[in-house]
């Protein structure tokens, strides 16, 4: 037996993954368990949930592979501090995190009491665990891999080619150029400081004209080959030292932005500030010009290699409306992108790498995202009866073990105008509700997205919602025809369909999609085939199981969400709770 430990440690969404004998035997983020979005620093309950997943001990794990490697473009590091004199404190924070990450032998012990570890601990450059993240767990046996994000181990791209085993790194940019950065710049400019908010961005952008493009090229410049720079000018990361938090809480990001991006564009937005046609349209500007930066390399990789199969990584990978248009206005016919493709999944791909580097094959593609943590009837019955009292004559609580008869009566509260919350089987890997943790609603329903927001969400309105649709419906409802398991890609819904699906469908007439398998996905699929054959739509509106938190792990945090909003149905395993109105 093989046994590998990844790891994304301190850093955003640190996250924990297990392999034995070239398998996935268990993934999830550590967010998940402390219950803060994006939880940077060491994933000890990561940790623990994988080994006891796998039936592991500490004393087992023979290899330990970590998503970064400090001494990876040591002499460039040292090239440009000496030429470029940065602010001796931006040096010795990331000292300060090489000396963190120095130390996992000891962390491990300390997050697996009573273990030992006596295994080996294998750094992975940061790009190339993000590529074989996106390439090993791909169907294709030949494809171009890429990474982009905004930084790590000195770089911000990489690119090349997957072949059988093997994932080449051909090319790279290096710090301070950087995709991920111009994003998330103009995040942060226009009122979306968090982190993880380009989503936001992406959002906005279809409710906006792209006018601002003069300004964008410049920002952002395209080179030869496929390359792209920043015009540093209006920028801070590279001569200032910005304020991070990567140990133990909220990972936070100071501005990234300097003031002449203000003297370009106008004042930025502050967080709260009204969102006039001006910032709509520098969203959709901001969209465009990452778009064509992106298309850009992309067409020069397929001019130089001639492969049309695509394996994408990185944090820009989340950036699923550019992901939708890379059949539409590159060369490329195919596009794999994993369930985690941000610095969590540095720790799957961290694993695979170095599992391949021990001379062992790649595993079967992972076409399905059910890694995390579960839960069986009995636990989740314990659970109902701690937290509702038996004779709560607010609720109804009933368990329905016939998959069949529950399904008919999700489908007959989702048709009446319910909101479902919806807890099954194994927490999806990633960021994405895959229809294991979700809120589910009527897509048919004009004013479902504002019944939504009011009850539960509470997010911005702009913002659309995702269809979970059956695999093989997906050409009839949309104008392309692809599989997307993890929700990483925008289509187009077909405009004689619009008008029967208004829930989920954006303004701009895309949703993105979720292609639902029943080899993956078995009691998820019999759901979305009953609605169908009721009410003639194949698919459900699908949103995560949370509430401005991460999204629900434990049944005890499916009930709390449940009661403290107002949802009308919960279906946690085969219990069904229900909310009596007339109560």
């Amino acid at each position: 037996m093989a046994v590998v430990l990844g790891i994304n440690a301190f850093h955003g969404d640190a996250a924990a993954c297990l392999l034995r004998d070239g398998r996935v035997v268990a993934a999830v983020e550590e967010e998940r368990f402390r219950r803060v979005k994006h939880w940077a620093g060491f994933p000890a309950q990561a940790i623990r949930y994988c080994l006891a997943e796998g039936g592991l001990a500490l004393d087992d794990v023979e290899h330990v592979a970590l998503n970064q490697d400090s001494r990876a473009h040591l002499w460039r590091k040292l090239a440009y501090a000496l030429s470029r004199r940065p602010d001796p404190g931006l040096i010795l924070e990331r000292l300060r995190n090489r000396t963190q990450r120095s130390g996992i032998a000891a962390l491990l012990e300390q997050a697996v009491p009573g273990g030992r570890f006596a295994g080996r601990v294998h750094p992975v450059e940061h790009h190339l665990a993000h590529m074989a993240s996106a390439f090993c767990c791909s169907p294709f046996d030949d494809a171009l891999v890429v990474s982009v994000d905004g930084f790590g181990d000195f770089a911000s791209a990489a690119w090349g080619v997957g072949s059988g085993d093997d994932v080449r790194v051909d090319g790279r940019v290096f710090f301070p150029h950087s995709l991920g950065i111009f994003y998330q710049a103009m995040t942060q400019y226009l009122g979306f400081p968090h982190y993880g908010d380009e989503y936001k961005v992406m959002g906005l952008a279809a409710y906006g004209r792209p006018r601002f493009m003069r300004e964008m090229d410049q920002l952002l410049a395209l080179r030869d080959a496929g390359g792209f720079a920043l015009t540093l000018d209006y920028f801070r990361h590279h001569r200032e030292r910005i304020d991070y938090q990567w140990r133990d809480g909220v990972p936070t990001v100071g501005t990234l932005f300097g003031p002449r991006l203000e003297a370009l564009l106008g004042p930025a937005r502050r967080p709260g500030e009204a969102i006039t046609d001006r910032h709509r349209d520098i969203a959709a500007s901001v969209q465009a010009a990452y778009e064509r930066a992106l298309f850009h390399l992309l067409a020069a990789l397929h001019a130089t290699h001639g492969l049309d199969a695509l394996a994408l990584a990185g944090g820009c990978a989340m950036n699923s409306l550019a992901n939708g248009k890379l059949c539409l206005q590159t060369p490329l016919r195919s596009v794999y992108v994993q369930a985690a493709p941000g610095d969590a999944g540095g720790a799957l791909g961290a694993a695979l790498q170095v599992w391949h580097r021990l001379g062992n094959s790649r595993m079967p593609p992972l076409d399905h995202a059910y890694l995390g943590p579960h839960f069986s009837d009995r636990e989740i019955a314990a659970v109902i009866r701690e937290t509702l009292p038996a004779d709560d004559a607010a609720f109804a609580v009933d368990c329905v073990d016939d998959d069949d008869v529950l399904c008919e009566r999700v489908v007959s509260a989702l048709v009446g105008g319910g909101v479902v919350g919806w807890f099954q089987g194994r927490l999806e890997w990633g960021p994405r509700a895959l229809g294991n943790r979700s809120i589910l609603g009527d897509p048919r329903r004009a004013d479902m997205k504002d019944i939504l927001n009011s009850k539960i969400k509470r997010r911005e309105s702009f913002r659309p919602f995702a269809p979970s649709i059956l695999r093989d419906a997906v050409a009839d409802w949309f104008e392309q025809d692809g599989d997307v398991p993890f929700m990483a890609q925008v289509f187009v819904v077909r405009p004689e369909k619009r008008a029967h699906i208004p829930a989920v469908t954006h303004v701009d007439g895309s949703g993105r999609l979720h292609t639902v398998h029943e080899r993956a996905n078995p009691l998820y699929h019999r759901l979305i085939r009953r609605f169908a054959d009721e009410t003639g739509v194949p698919m459900l509106l699908n949103t995560s199981f949370n509430e401005n938190e991460p999204v629900v792990c434990h049944p005890r945090e499916a009930l709390d969400c449940f009661l403290r909003t107002d949802m009308d149905v919960l279906v946690i395993g085969h219990w069904v709770v229900r909310r009596l109105r007339d109560a």
